[in-house]
């Protein structure tokens, strides 16, 4: 994925709105919006910077998808098995599981 498909993913991921993203990043909404509508528009490395500082990801996963170093966190037999499955999907059947997996996570804090 590309440098606009992370930023969408991130955003639905935190749950963040492009005005929010804007507010708390300092760059105007209008140049958010252009990051996410055209592709191979990347941004200035301080505008990849602030978006990911508020995203709470590297540039380099912003711009990339990927991080430098592969996180190793212990992690159940069962998750291991999703995370691994995740990786040889295509892009529309990964985005029905991070659907279901954000819906989910919604249900649940509703309940709390």
């Amino acid at each position: 994925m590309g440098f606009k498909e992370n930023l969408k993913s991130e955003l639905a991921y935190k749950g963040l709105l492009v005005k929010e993203l804007s507010a708390q990043s300092g760059i105007s909404h209008h140049t958010i919006n252009n990051y996410l509508s055209t592709n191979n528009c990347i941004p200035t490395a301080e505008n990849a910077l602030k978006m990911a500082q508020v995203l709470e990801v590297s540039v380099e996963y912003l711009l990339t998808g990927q991080e430098a170093k592969p996180i190793k966190l212990p992690l159940s037999p069962d998750i291991r098995i999703v995370a691994e499955t995740m990786n040889t999907l295509d892009d529309l059947d990964r985005q029905i599981i991070v659907n279901l997996t954000l819906a989910l996570k919604q249900k649940k804090e509703v309940q709390k």
